[in-house]
């Protein structure tokens, strides 16, 4: 029998009347557990107990509350083998890429421990004699967050970690695909000393359902602030919903990232750079190459060697196949929504190169391993043709596929680089440093790597874009700070008598209502 989970509500476990499974993204037979349906009164539920811990946690002083994140990093290191196979299991990445999601929210938690004891303010010198002005970072209260089911762990602890270390309060509705490692994620918060009602677990779906609910509490004045990671289209309609309620949204959205390579670069290391980032997690990834531009006299050498490697990837269910570049779509859905771009391509007048769409017993590449009837698996997909005006080069699949665009140098791969609504991601492969500089001062993206893949982030650098990617706010590093506080300024005159700054100061009329000497 699998195991029936609940809402975490208040440090209690709240059922739902409704509940949803989650499988095996690689053997669909295979049921993790029931998860329960948020209503919206138990999401409102989640919002009160919030509130409720609000006061209390705000008021623990923030070194405490960065010991707190360090106790939770040691416990998801401790757990980290078990998470990551967990996470394997219920989203289809591979064992590696597990594990370095899993890392990611231990170096998290080790960067903002640390973070406890710096939530500096400053001392700023006043216009007047005795008095002090002074800045603080103040929580801003309780938040919403709604995380994606793609990297089920790292991005959640890139929201929920600040916001805790900062002493805000959370509700959090993850990803529906990927719930049962939220909810460990959760048990693993509460073992560590977060105390009940500081971050509330709520389950279901997006739209008519506990995402959808949560969003809403923007407009009840239940919440505070709000973060989400996911698509373009959804994230425009939160930034509205917050933007009448006067809240600044955290918003982590998609990507139709370019990888440039110019003449002179290295093809080994592009090639590889280019498969990765293409590839990896199956294409599932907001940082996943949309585009590769590669230089017109290297093209068709580059396009050789490319899909001789793509050629001979390997395939198949990560569980029992470690050494696969990736495995299977998350579920159906998204296999669907990526099956819809074969007809794009088609009709646009792309060249596909290699690929033929659902792996199946009876049409799989040579280097599929393992039972294709299981999960939903999907070819490594080749275009070219592909052009700027297209909606193959335009629109983020989601999958394992790539578009080919042939340019003629550092401009020319900038203006097509440039030439999407997107703005997260970005690599080029050059040796040479002036168009590496071009580039990265040219580039409208968020991040950029030079002669690496568009995938990566690391805990200590700002993660965001720009353009359709996102609305300038940043995640991971000292930069979060900004979403989950404000600022406060506070004006502490001591002299007992009454000062107007501005108005009883020398510089007004050119006489000085202060002594000078009396000051001495």
């Amino acid at each position: 029998m699998s195991r029936t989970y609940a809402n975490r509500i208040g440090g209690r476990d709240v059922a739902s009347a409704r509940t949803f499974e989650s499988r095996n993204s690689s053997d669909r037979s295979d049921v993790i557990g029931l998860f329960p349906e948020a209503t919206v009164d138990e999401v409102r539920a989640a919002t009160d107990a919030a509130r409720a811990a609000f006061e209390g946690w705000s008021r623990v002083p923030a070194p405490v509350r960065g010991e707190l994140i360090g106790k939770i990093g040691d416990a998801v290191e401790r757990e980290k083998e078990t998470l990551s196979r967990l996470v394997t299991r219920e989203m289809g990445k591979t064992l590696k890429e597990a594990r370095g999601s899993v890392q990611e929210a231990i170096d998290t938690c080790r960067f903002f421990q640390s973070e406890g004891r710096r939530l500096y303010g400053q001392t700023v010198p006043s216009e007047m004699p005795n008095k002090e002005l002074t800045t603080y970072r103040r929580p801003l209260g309780v938040v919403g967050m709604v995380t994606a089911g793609n990297f089920p762990i790292a991005v959640p602890s890139w929201k929920i970690v600040p916001a805790l270390v900062t002493g805000n309060t959370i509700v959090w509705k993850p990803s529906e695909d990927a719930p049962a490692v939220a909810y460990a994620f959760l048990k693993l918060i509460e073992e560590a000393g977060v105390p009940a009602g500081v971050v509330n677990l709520v389950f279901g779906g997006g739209k008519g359902a506990a995402g959808e609910f949560l969003v809403q509490m923007m407009d009840e004045g239940r919440l505070d602030k709000f973060a989400f990671t996911g698509s373009t289209r959804v994230g425009r309609e939160i930034g509205a919903i917050a933007g009448r309620n006067l809240l600044h949204p955290t918003l982590e959205l998609g990507g139709k990232n370019p990888l440039v390579i110019l003449r002179d670069a290295d093809l080994d290391n592009a090639v590889q750079g280019a498969l990765f980032s293409a590839f990896a997690t199956g294409g599932q990834r907001c940082t996943s190459a949309g585009n590769v531009m590669v230089d017109a006299p290297i093209y068709d050498a580059f396009k050789d060697r490319f899909l001789d490697v793509v050629r001979s990837v390997r395939i198949g269910d990560p569980n029992r196949h470690p050494d696969v570049l990736y495995g299977p779509f998350i579920n159906e859905r998204f296999y669907e929504a990526w099956r819809e771009h074969f007809d794009w391509g088609h009709e646009d007048g792309a060249t596909k190169l290699y690929g033929e769409g659902r792996i199946t017993q009876d049409s799989a590449p040579s280097g599929w391993v393992g039972d294709p009837d299981a999960g939903f698996y999907g070819w490594p997909t080749v275009w070219e043709d592909v052009e700027p005006g297209m909606r193959q080069f335009q629109t983020e699949i989601f999958g394992p596929t790539i578009n080919l665009v042939k340019v003629d140098g550092i401009d020319d791969a900038l203006e097509k680089a440039n030439a999407v609504d997107y703005g997260l991601s970005s690599a080029i492969y050059t040796q040479n440093r002036d168009w590496a500089y071009r580039f990265k001062e040219g580039i409208e993206a968020g991040m950029t790597s030079i002669n690496n893949t568009t995938n990566g982030a690391e805990a200590h650098m700002p993660f965001g874009g720009v353009k359709g990617s996102g609305n300038g706010t940043r995640e991971s590093g000292i930069w979060v700070l900004e979403a989950y506080t404000y600022w406060h300024g506070v004006n502490d005159d001591v002299s007992g008598t009454l000062q107007l700054a501005q108005m009883d100061t020398g510089y007004m009329d050119g006489t000085d209502p202060v002594d000078v000497g009396d000051l001495f």
